[in-house]
């Protein structure tokens, strides 16, 4: 039993997503500045989340309407791929006035809110076939399934889980016909922007310059801008987001505020691979 025939051209997935993004906008509360909507499912056990900050930066709990989650639902089933399985978890996030961002988990497990039974992950893999290399080791435990050296799907040897796919924040939205740098952002109140600041900073650095560059909002100001990156094992980050957050007030990439927030301003452990496929990316020398 698959799912493959709901499969979703690109045009259908964003009409989908902005669908989505457009109901829970409706939705919430007065005064809300960003919405984080987290959809986990495996097999037929669902769990959706929404979150509504406010001004001052704290969440507060939203029902999220029936119509998004069976949206989500369609969505999940229209990305399943052949052999490569769907994903597992969605974070949105969404902007004033309903612009949304999307962060799609395949390999990783959910952190689930109540455990699902074994027969979710069984009916996952029935419902979404995966092929042994897309097959991630806690999958194949939490599915029953015994190891073997055969071929085939959801039986080989297990793999280690995939590592979560770095991603990359924006500095800005992009370039005025001027060629300056624009930024479309709601600023932080005081006491989140010294949070955020706080976690930014205290990311490891994997890699730096000993010069500095020049400021882009304000270029008659001595070269200040930090040549260096960051990362937290899921985002990588130059100086530039701290420095422009703390001199001019202007937010972080959006998707990376979202995932500050979920991390609750801290910062986790980052061992050495992480670091080293961080300075990979940023070198442009990943496989």
């Amino acid at each position: 039993m698959t799912n493959a025939s709901a499969s979703m051209d690109d045009g259908h997935r964003d009409e989908v997503v902005n669908r989505v993004g457009a109901l829970l906008a409706e939705i919430a509360p007065a005064g809300w500045t960003q919405l984080l909507c987290e959809y986990r499912s495996v097999g037929k056990h669902v769990e959706v989340d929404l979150l509504a900050f406010g001004a001052d930066g704290s969440p507060s709990p939203v029902r999220p309407p029936a119509e998004v989650v069976s949206l989500l639902g369609r969505l999940r089933a229209g990305m399943y791929v052949p052999g490569r399985g769907t994903w597992l978890s969605a974070m949105l996030t969404v902007d004033p006035p309903g612009v949304v961002y999307t962060d799609f988990a395949h390999h990783t497990q959910p952190r689930w809110r109540r455990n699902p039974p074994p027969v979710g992950f069984q009916d996952e893999l029935r419902m979404y076939p995966r092929d042994d290399a897309h097959l991630p080791a806690w999958l194949r435990q939490r599915a029953g399934l015994a190891s073997s050296t055969g071929a085939g799907r959801a039986t080989a040897t297990p793999t280690p889980d995939a590592p979560a796919e770095l991603r990359t924040a924006k500095v800005y939205d992009g370039f005025g016909g001027d060629g300056r740098p624009v930024v479309n952002r709601a600023p932080l109140n005081p006491v989140e922007k010294d949070r955020v600041l706080e976690y930014l900073g205290g990311a490891p650095v994997v890699l730096a310059a000993r010069s500095y560059d020049t400021d882009a909002f304000d270029p008659g100001r001595a070269p200040s801008v930090p040549l260096t990156f960051r990362t937290d094992g899921s985002w990588v980050w130059p100086g530039a987001v701290a420095y422009y957050l703390r001199e001019h007030d202007i937010a972080p990439d959006p998707e990376l505020l979202a995932h500050i927030r979920r991390r609750e301003y801290a910062v986790p452990e980052v061992g050495e691979d992480a670091r080293q496929r961080a300075v990979n990316l940023i070198t442009g020398q990943q496989s």
